[in-house]
Parts: C-alpha cells; sequence; structure tokens
C-alpha cells in the first residue's frame, strides 16, 4: 500500500476502521444451522467467540459465570474493585452515582485502595467452582508479583493485558518483565495484548503467547488516543496482526497464534467485520456493559480510567438494553444491530457463504465509505436503525 505524503519528510499510511470497509458476498449462501462459530484454544473449545473484557463494569464473577455458561470466556481484572475490598458493591453503586466532573478524581481514591492477595484466590476459585473456565488479567507491571497466586488458585488462561504490551520493554529503574522466558515457564496459555502492529504483533507470536489482544484505544471507554496520540484504527491493526500471523506461521513451522479484536465494536457486524479481517474471537467491553447483569449499573470505564497520575479513560453512562443472554445470544427486540451479536455473526457467515471462523478470514472485504449512509436518508434523519447514534 502506498503511503500519504503527511507533509514534506513525513509520510504514512492510510489507515482503516470498521465503518470504513464492508464484507463482500461469496458466490454461495448457507442455512445458518450449519455455520460453526466455535472457538478453540489451547485444550478449551468455546461455543462463541467471545471474551468479555476485563473491566470492573463489566465482569464481576457472577458475570464471568454467566457469560462462561452462554459459551464465551469473561475476563476478570485482578488489579480491580473486587481484589481491593471484600464487598465492592458499595463502591460500584458510588461510580454509578459520581457526577461526571469529580468521577475521575473520585475513581482514583477509591481504587488507591490495595489489592489484597487473599482476595486475588478467592475471586478466581468463586469462578471456577461454578465449573466454567476462568481467565484472569494482571497488568505486566503486576504479572511477577501475583502471578504465583493466580496458578495457585487455578486459572485457566491467563491474561496479561496493557493499553500497550511489547517483547521488548526498555527501562533503565527496573528489571522488566522478559515475557519469552515467563510464558515459557508456564503450564497454562497465555493471552497477551494490546498490540496494533505488524511488527509488534510478530514479536510478541514469538514470546510463545497462546493470543495476542490487538488493539490500542478504540473502545468506548478509552482516552489514548486523546491522551497519548497513540492508536490504530482497528481493521488495519487485525488485517496487520494477521499478516505477522502468516509470517510466523512460516517460521515456526505451524504454530497458530489467535488473533482476539479487543474494542470499538458495538454490532453484530463490526464483529462480522473483525472476523473476516483476520481475528480468531473478539474481547467486549461497553456491549456488555448494556447489560442488566453488569456490575456498573448503567457506566462503563476502563482499567486506565483510574490511573493515578495520567488518566487515560473516562467513565461513561451506557442504555440498559436487556439481559447477557439477549446481547449475545438473543432473541433481539432491537434493530440497530446491539443485541444478539453472536446470532449476527452467525448470519453474516451464513449470508456470505463461510462454514467456520478459519473460513470467513478469507471473506473478501473493500473499502466502501458510503457503507454507513447509502440509501439511509430516512433512518439517519429519524434516528432509527442504523441511523442511531453510535454510542
Amino acid at each position: 500500500m502506498a503511503d500519504v505524503e503527511i507533509g514534506i519528510g513525513k509520510a504514512g499510511r492510510r489507515a482503516y476502521g470498521f465503518d470504513d470497509i464492508a464484507i463482500v458476498p461469496s458466490r454461495r449462501t448457507r442455512d445458518p444451522e450449519d455455520v460453526s462459530i466455535a472457538w478453540e484454544i489451547d485444550a478449551f473449545r468455546f461455543e462463541v467467540p467471545l471474551l468479555a473484557s476485563a473491566m470492573d463494569g463489566v465482569v464481576s464473577p457472577r458475570v464471568a459465570i454467566e457469560i462462561g455458561r452462554l459459551g464465551g470466556l469473561g475476563v476478570l481484572n485482578l488489579e480491580g474493585l473486587w481484589t481491593r475490598y471484600d464487598d465492592p458493591e458499595p463502591a460500584l453503586e458510588e461510580i454509578a452515582g459520581l457526577d461526571d466532573d469529580s468521577a475521575t478524581k473520585r475513581m482514583q481514591e477509591i481504587y488507591g485502595e490495595p489489592v489484597k492477595e487473599e482476595l486475588i484466590g478467592q475471586r478466581i476459585q468463586e469462578i471456577k467452582d461454578s465449573g466454567v473456565v476462568v481467565a484472569a488479567s494482571l497488568t505486566p507491571q503486576k504479572v511477577l508479583r501475583y502471578y504465583k497466586l493466580v496458578l495457585d488458585a487455578g486459572v485457566d488462561i491467563f491474561v496479561i493485558q496493557g493499553t500497550v504490551v511489547s517483547a521488548e520493554h526498555v527501562s533503565s529503574r527496573s528489571e522488566p518483565l522478559n515475557l519469552k522466558r515467563f510464558i515459557g515457564d508456564l503450564d497454562v496459555p497465555v493471552i497477551v495484548g494490546g498490540c496494533a502492529s505488524f511488527s509488534t504483533a510478530l514479536h510478541l507470536m514469538r514470546t510463545g503467547a497462546a493470543g495476542l489482544l490487538v488493539g490500542v484505544g478504540p473502545g468506548h471507554a478509552c482516552t489514548t488516543r486523546g491522551v497519548l496520540g497513540v492508536g490504530v484504527p482497528m481493521a488495519t491493526a487485525i488485517a496487520d496482526a494477521a499478516g505477522a500471523r502468516m509470517r510466523y506461521l512460516d517460521e515456526s513451522g505451524g504454530r497458530y497464534v489467535h488473533i482476539i479484536a479487543d474494542g470499538g465494536m458495538r454490532t453484530g457486524g463490526d464483529i462480522a467485520k473483525a472476523i473476516a479481517c483476520g481475528a480468531d474471537a473478539v474481547m467486549l467491553g461497553s456491549p456488555l456493559a448494556r447489560a442488566l447483569e453488569a456490575p456498573g449499573r448503567g457506566h462503563h470505564w476502563g482499567m486506565a480510567t483510574f490511573h493515578p497520575e495520567l488518566p487515560r479513560g473516562t467513565r461513561v453512562r451506557t442504555t440498559t438494553l436487556g439481559t447477557l443472554k439477549e446481547i449475545v445470544n438473543g432473541p433481539a427486540p432491537l434493530n440497530d444491530g446491539t443485541m444478539n451479536l453472536f446470532g449476527a455473526l452467525r448470519t453474516s457467515m451464513a449470508t456470505t457463504g463461510y462454514a467456520n471462523l478459519k473460513e470467513f478470514q478469507k471473506a473478501e472485504v473493500m473499502v466502501a465509505p458510503a457503507l454507513q449512509t447509502e440509501g439511509k436518508h430516512l433512518q439517519r434523519s429519524q434516528g432509527v436503525g442504523m441511523g442511531a447514534a453510535r454510542a
């Protein structure tokens, strides 16, 4: 792809988000009942290619259990309220009631409570006792401090997650986490992220990670792109990571690393585009924060919202739509694509003729700037259907 000249001495690639592209129908269609959206990573199989994001307004132990029963995987934030407070409900209630002007400052104070080591094992065991697969998340800075507690508690999938995670972190102040050595010593699969470029994805694949979280800054509650100026539109980021995987498959002799699109998806159509660009599964936050069961009580915030020095997120209000089951698997009483997300994925695959996720990754896509507006004047003018605000 040719670079676009930004100015004399500086050029850049054109990048695309989900709204910029469309999936092209193939020569065949399929019965939706003949389509599989199942996803397997390591020894674990999921009927729905969904990870619920490790955010306190999205995943509680109870929600992680329910997501598991619906066929997906809930990821619990082990540096959040659930490991800082024996009973986080009063803190969650207070956060939901804060006014916008004071929310960030007060959340910094609420999250100033230190993580309690005994609660790490307790929360993991709480999920494990239900019989679902357990996934839990730590930031790279806290991994060496807490990982033994996490493993001893019986976590099934370990997630190392930050705004940007690299295979080569340079620091003059401390010994950085050596991802390759660390992952090589573990007996559980590790998912790492976020990343958003070909080179970073390739280097992270070489660490031995089972999966990569792809996405920097696209989330509805994230302000990284504004605060730091860092990010890549999601369609391009996923496609670049998929390209890195092709390179890594050749150099590793066939080792497959899963790509998980993380952030920026609101509808079933967005999820379908993520898979068509090369993702194996998606990580969702704000769409699930709109569930009746969500712990955020109609609010959603990112993992960096309460950073003590440089917050890179905001608390946003969400509209409660229905139950987790209705949002994930339907039925959907709304026509804007925000419910029955994975029924929509299945139907998209059937409409374009693909039988499973691996096949769907090969779907033709095209740049389609008119996709959201062509022929939709009445919907847009009335604020319904595809004219509804992308909140």
